[in-house]
Order: structure tokens, then C-alpha cells, then sequence
């Protein structure tokens, strides 16, 4: 891999290009993480609002009708349905759980099968994140991809 870097006092916004003679996994990869970097959300704690990376986001969560984002630091509230973040995250290493939960495939350190074809993911800080089995395939595939 060649990689080339040009520092130019008139360009006004960042451009990256890449050359390759196919779209492999690791392409694939990097591709999400750059997306990343440039994706924020704004979640709601303590009656203010932050301004959040994506990258940041561990998962996301629904209960009671309303939407939660939880870092490695603090839970922000979401005005975004769940349904609604997963669209715009769909390309961003986001992978649904759960019909109630989204998570950040960058933030999990293991994955381990339970009961009836289900997953239990182990994230950063210990948490614990159970995949149902209508979407353990998907994500089982994706975590494979992603490893390669």
C-alpha cells in the first residue's frame, strides 16, 4: 500500500482519494472509519445538549420510547428514533442487536454463542450486549468480514 500526503495552504476542504484495483474488506474498513471521524450526533444529558462522535457511540439503545446513547464515559438521551439512527449509521460499523439495540462493531472485544442461536457480546468496560437470533447471523457474518 502506497499512501501519499499532500499539504496545500489553498485547500480550503480535506479530499482523500483512494486507488485500488478492487473494493476489498480492508478497504471496506477504512472507508467506515473515515466516515466516522466526520459523522457527530447531539444527545441531551442534564438538561444541555453535546455534541457527540460517532465513533464514541458503544450502542444505542431504545426503552420506553426513548433512545440512548452510551460511551465509554456517560449516556446521553437521543431525540432520533432507532430506526432513524440506523439508517444514517448503516454504513458506519453500526450493526442492529436486538430490535431495541444498535452497537458500534469498533467497541466489541469478544463475541461467545448462548442458548438458541443467540450471541452474547462482550464490549469495552465489561458490558454485555445480547444479540438476538433473528440477527445473530448478520452480525456472526459481519464480525468474520471485519476479521479478515
Amino acid at each position: 500500500m502506497k499512501i501519499i500526503f499532500d499539504t496545500d495552504d489553498k485547500c480550503t476542504e480535506t479530499e482523500i482519494t483512494i486507488k485500488c484495483s478492487r473494493m476489498s474488506n480492508d478497504i471496506e474498513k477504512l472507508l467506515a472509519s473515515i466516515r466516522m471521524l466526520d459523522m457527530k450526533l447531539t444527545g441531551d444529558k442534564d438538561g444541555q445538549q453535546y455534541i457527540l462522535e460517532v465513533a464514541e457511540i458503544m450502542y444505542i439503545e431504545s426503552i420506553d420510547k426513548r433512545t440512548f446513547f452510551y460511551t465509554l464515559i456517560d449516556v446521553y438521551e437521543s431525540h432520533f428514533k432507532l430506526y432513524e439512527l440506523e439508517a444514517k449509521l448503516i454504513d458506519k460499523d453500526f450493526l442492529r442487536a436486538s430490535k431495541n439495540c444498535l452497537f458500534n462493531i469498533n467497541h466489541v472485544q469478544s463475541i461467545e454463542p448462548d442458548l438458541d442461536r443467540r450471541l452474547i457480546l462482550t464490549m469495552e468496560k465489561g458490558l454485555k450486549i445480547m444479540v438476538s437470533r433473528q440477527y445473530s447471523a448478520i452480525v456472526k457474518q459481519k464480525l468474520e468480514a471485519y476479521n479478515v
